[in-house]
């Protein structure tokens, strides 16, 4: 029989929602943090060192976002375009703080080098939230493509367009957490009116690959600075990292642009998509913001090294 999720207490089992019930799940979702005071303000004591702009602002109801972006001051059409982004997910914390730790700590390292595009936070009402969707219950990152039903998607692609075949690497900062599995899928598979089926959470940190332009040594490059500073899941007992095959230690593939995700917006011959694990025993807060910024490195100095 086709049922949806047990547990999850919105909609009807086998049944996709409509307008009534995607209305009940935006009214269970209350703000918990705030983007003004834990993000902007961050980007904004950049300003010093800097360019920032508005690429876009989010109107949700009364709610108003500003959508913050950071380049390098000194910009140089003769350098190679590197792009980091953050946030897609609002919920996956880290990806958002790795991507201001590594502009705060280390982005002046590149000056001269390469230009830097950073998008910290693609979704700001979802970082609110603590939330994977948008309040229109759309998932930004199944939503990078022509017409996408999701502004935090369309504004971050406008932004990119004219660096899209110019960027040489771009690294999408995110989190696999333990919400993905209690609330994340089972709410997917309710709004789908599809069965949910259980799965596991890899316990350490992973990358996703682009199976339509694998760049194995690159991964291996991230894989192996990061490890130094948090441990990389293993494979399950199937040898899979979350339900599909790990190709090389660490690391699973996508179609990237067949799905819609935030790491195929631009041509870079360099992607990939970070995945760290902060529910993990064995990692702090600050480890996975660490991990973040490290990554972010790595895949610069890589990408710089092979141009």
């Amino acid at each position: 029989m086709n049922t949806a999720n047990p547990f999850y207490p919105i909609g009807t089992p086998g049944k996709p929602w409509d307008d009534v019930e995607r209305a009940e799940w935006l009214s269970r979702q209350t703000r918990q943090r705030s983007y003004e005071s834990e993000v902007v303000s961050k980007i904004e004591r950049l300003r010093d060192r800097f360019d920032v702009e508005e690429y876009g602002r989010l109107e949700y109801g009364e709610e108003s976002f500003p959508l913050l972006a950071i380049r390098s001051r000194d910009w140089n059409d003769d350098l190679p375009v590197v792009l980091v982004t953050g946030g897609v997910h609002g919920y996956e914390t880290s990806g958002v703080h790795g991507a201001l730790q590594f502009v705060n700590q280390h982005a002046a390292d590149y000056a001269g080098r390469v230009n830097l595009l950073v998008a910290p936070c693609i979704s700001p009402w979802g970082y609110e939230r603590i939330h994977r969707w948008n309040p229109n219950a759309i998932d930004p990152n199944r939503s990078f493509y022509d017409n996408s039903p999701a502004e935090e998607s369309a504004a971050l692609m406008r932004l990119v367009a004219p660096i899209r075949d110019r960027a040489v690497m771009h690294i999408d900062l995110h989190e696999t957490t333990d919400t993905d599995e209690t609330e994340f899928r089972p709410a997917l598979a309710a709004r789908d009116g599809k069965p949910f089926t259980p799965g596991g959470i890899p316990d350490g940190f992973y990358l996703v690959d682009d199976s339509e332009n694998p760049q194995p040594e690159f991964q291996q490059a991230v894989i192996a600075a990061v490890e130094k500073v948090t441990h990389i899941a293993p494979a399950d007992a199937d040898g899979n990292l979350i339900g599909s095959p790990a190709v090389a230690r660490g690391v699973i593939q996508y179609p990237l642009k067949q799905l819609g995700l935030c790491a195929s917006v631009t041509n870079a011959t360099y992607k990939t998509t970070t995945e760290v694990y902060p529910d993990s025993p064995r990692a702090t807060p600050e480890q996975c913001n660490e991990a973040q910024a490290v990554a972010v490195c790595a895949a610069i100095d890589y990408a710089l090294a092979h141009l």
